[in-house]
């Protein structure tokens, strides 16, 4: 774990429109066609194919084509133009975006979160504020919405569906990009089977998810360049097209032939909107890469490259369709002049990779903020990148998804099925993004509520519409999604669930802080040399794990730290404004209590350093509580590691060897020294640096002040202890049936299941004490 890591600070997102900053836009919007875009792009593969097959089987006609044409333009200029690119985009949570950053802002601004540990010092963080102080005209509904908790828990629920429809999108995503090509290859290779199409389609989703492991920035560098051809191809194409088979297709753009459409198809041109849909899937991608880019990037990607060329690329689809009715399910590639077939199904192949690649690395960051909201069981993250933050590989969810997308894929074979269920998934978190919007603008933007309220009713009423077609289609196969987003909802909740049930039995069993006054400063047993970390949730207070060994252990370690580790709704918490260290306990017990705060994009890195850096900032605080007498009241001191390597209360010297660093040189016996040295060699990347601290001789300073930092620095040096609970948390025999499932069996399940929290924190084993205790929520 380090507190400090490079990676933990986020680089500058926001860069002001300028001729100075254009050339760095542009670049970013390159990179971006391939890392946001690749999923948006590859749409004209199946739509004309997915609104056509089924109802509109009947209505196959000229007119049909031009409806369904005027629907999908306006689609693309209202959903992604109109509402992403000018409004989405101009809100971020310090550069970041998605349903977690509207999240993150509506509880910074209202009490809304339901996160249990937060703390008072949490709101100076400097990336904390934002949008102007100014009061909310909505505030009877803000009063209402703080004051139930019912309220609160359902804003939650929604993130979390939310978050949960992000992943079984993700598994749509990757079956049907690929599928999505595999029509190319069986119109010219009538030879091949539909059995053998299929083993291929596995056998490159297999070899899709395998990669992963390297990380997306390895092959990173060729998306761009493939989603640029392919943009540059389709737009040729359809312009060809267009001028070929039908110029007059122009006239479509007139919103009276979507009412002509209606007109015509009635209730089956309704539920066709299904298909119509799928022109705008991966536009919720967007916004949420934001954090990868700048929203000027995004918008100069979307507005001059990916707009115009999907809008030429319908157009040109739909002049050839006007023309070739017969070709409708197969219209992308029947549309592709003979001349440049394979190489145009090349690039689309490679395309549809792409689009998959994308959505598995949004995957991984959804996961990734959930488990860092207390939302998610503890996984394996794996950052796959030294110098670029936000690169992540989860290998427990790469292979769950995998697992999913080969399911998907044999068991419905075609893109049709697939698109009825992709659909869904995309329009229900569109309206997940509007519904928290309408929230923002009036309680982070401080507007008319009725403004927001017209923002929900436009958006949500065309959204609203396509839901409503694509619900229709749940028998097909939109039952899909529904149900792995129940899954993943139901995991996510289940767990947070548990989780506030865990910290509410510590917040009620805390050790008095009057019991321990009373024992004295030896605690009433031998007080050892060494540094013991208590780890616990909790920001106030002692935990009851600690009872345990006061009344059940003959020795502890001379300096206790209670250790808490919590996330705070910001994206990132700068490495200065990290730790919060204070004083558990009067000077002579040397007992303290250091909260660190991380944000949910922040990345937690093993580098070895968090011993260190732990006693510096006790050091730091020590020295700041004498100078300022407001101190010695309990408060608690935001500290940073530059002010004490400039002060002068302690000296701090580094030393190139490290065989013995943490060695208990306290320890009599031979065995643990041996038993350290043996696993130092073991685990030659996770040994700790090694830092020396001395107080200077020379100093004027109180004696007590001098005492204290000698006793921390004698601590340093003999050694760390983790101290840490294994608790096992079980419902009371009075509680629901309803609740003891959930307690005792689905939680228990996930606990079992998941990492635990000191392999999660990379702490060496053998520094590792356990205590068993049982929880009875």
């Amino acid at each position: 774990m380090d507190p400090d890591s490079d990676c933990s600070t986020p680089p500058k997102h926001l860069f002001p429109l300028s001729w100075a900053n254009l050339s760095r836009n542009l670049i970013l919007a390159y990179q971006s066609l391939g890392v946001v875009y690749g999923d948006l792009s590859t749409s004209p593969l199946y739509v004309y194919s997915s609104t056509f097959i089924g109802k509109l089987q009947n209505h196959q006609n000229e007119d049909a084509i031009l409806g369904a044409l005027s629907l999908i333009f306006w689609t693309l200029t209202l959903i992604p133009l109109c509402k992403y690119v000018f409004i989405l985009l101009s809100v971020n949570d310090n550069g970041e975006g998605g349903t977690f950053a509207l999240y993150s802002l509506l509880c910074r601004h209202a009490k809304f979160s339901v996160l249990p540990n937060q703390h008072a010092a949490d709101e100076e963080i400097s990336a904390y504020k934002y949008g102007p102080p100014a009061q909310s005209n909505a505030s009877f509904l803000k009063r209402f919405l703080e004051k139930s908790k019912t309220a609160r828990t359902g804003l939650l629920i929604v993130v979390l569906f939310g978050a949960s429809m992000v992943i079984g999108d993700g598994v749509l995503t990757v079956a049907i990009s690929v599928l999505s090509s595999m029509p190319g290859l069986l119109n010219f290779g009538q030879k091949l089977s539909k059995g053998v199409l299929l083993l291929i389609d596995c056998v490159i989703l297999v070899s899709l998810f395998a990669l992963q492991h390297i990380g997306t920035h390895r092959v990173s560098f060729m998306f761009a360049p493939i989603v640029l051809l392919w943009l540059t191809s389709i737009f040729c194409v359809g312009l060809y097209n267009i001028i070929h088979w039908n110029p007059h297709i122009l006239k479509a753009i007139s919103p009276f032939y979507i009412i002509k459409f209606f007109k015509e198809t009635g209730k089956d041109g309704w539920i066709s909107l299904g298909g119509i849909l799928l022109s705008v899937t991966g536009t919720e991608y967007m916004y949420a890469d934001l954090g990868h880019f700048t929203a000027t990037s995004i918008r100069l990607a979307f507005v001059f490259a990916i707009y115009p060329s999907l809008v030429v690329q319908y157009m040109g689809q739909a002049a050839f369709l006007s023309r070739n009715l017969d070709a409708i399910p197969n219209s992308f590639f029947d549309s592709v002049p003979r001349r440049v077939y394979w190489p145009i199904y090349v690039v689309s192949s490679l395309a549809a990779v792409v689009g998959s690649q994308s959505i598995i690395t949004a995957t991984f960051s959804i996961i990734k903020q959930c488990h860092a909201l207390g939302c998610f069981p503890r996984v394996k993250i794996v950052h796959t990148s030294k110098h670029i933050y936000g690169q992540i590989y989860i290998p427990e969810i790469n292979w769950i998804l995998l697992f999913l997308a080969l399911s998907i894929t044999t068991g419905f074979h075609d893109t049709t099925s697939i698109g009825n269920a992709y659909g869904l998934t995309n329009v229900m978190l569109m309206l997940i993004t509007t519904f928290l919007m309408s929230l923002v603008i009036a309680f982070v933007w401080h507007k008319s509520i009725w403004l927001a309220g017209m923002f929900f009713l436009f958006f949500g009423f065309i959204e609203g519409v396509y839901l409503s077609a694509a619900l229709m289609k749940v028998q097909q196969g939109g039952w899909v999604p529904l149900v792995l987003s129940f899954i993943f909802m139901m995991v996510m909740y289940i767990w947070h669930y548990g989780t506030g049930k865990k910290y509410d039995f510590d917040m009620h069993n805390k050790v008095s802080l009057k019991w321990l006054l009373g024992l004295g400063p030896s605690l009433g047993i031998a007080r050892v040399p060494g540094v013991g970390l208590i780890y616990s949730e909790l920001v106030t207070g002692v935990p009851a794990i600690f009872s345990h060994f006061v009344t059940n252990l003959p020795a502890f370690h001379k300096v206790l730290v209670f250790v808490c580790i919590k996330s705070v709704p910001v994206p990132f918490v700068p490495s200065h404004e990290r730790f919060i260290i204070g004083r558990v306990c009067p000077r002579p017990y040397r007992m303290y209590r250091c909260i660190l705060r991380y944000g949910y994009k922040d990345v937690q890195r093993d580098s070895g350093d968090f011993e260190n850096q732990l006693i510096q900032r006790i050091a730091e605080f020590i020295k700041v509580e004498a100078e300022d007498p407001h101190y010695n009241d309990g408060r608690m001191v935001v500290t940073s590691s530059t002010s004490i390597r400039s002060g002068s209360s302690i000296i701090v010297t580094e030393e190139d060897d490290i065989s013995d660093c943490n060695t208990i040189q306290s320890s009599q016996s031979s065995i643990l020294p041996s038993l350290q040295s043996v696993y130092n060699e073991e685990n030659l990347l996770f040994r700790r640096r090694q830092m020396r601290f001395q107080v200077p001789a020379k100093l004027e300073m109180d004696p007590d002040v001098r005492e204290e930092l000698m006793d921390l620095i004698e601590a340093q040096e003999a050694g760390f202890a983790y101290i840490m609970g294994h608790s096992c948390v079980k419902a009371r025999r009075s509680s629901p049936v309803l609740k003891k499932f959930a307690i005792d069996v689905a939680y228990a399940f996930l606990r079992t299941n998941c990492r635990g929290p000191a392999v999660e924190l990379n702490i060496p084993h053998i520094n590792l004490i356990e205590v068993g205790m049982i929880y009875y929520v």
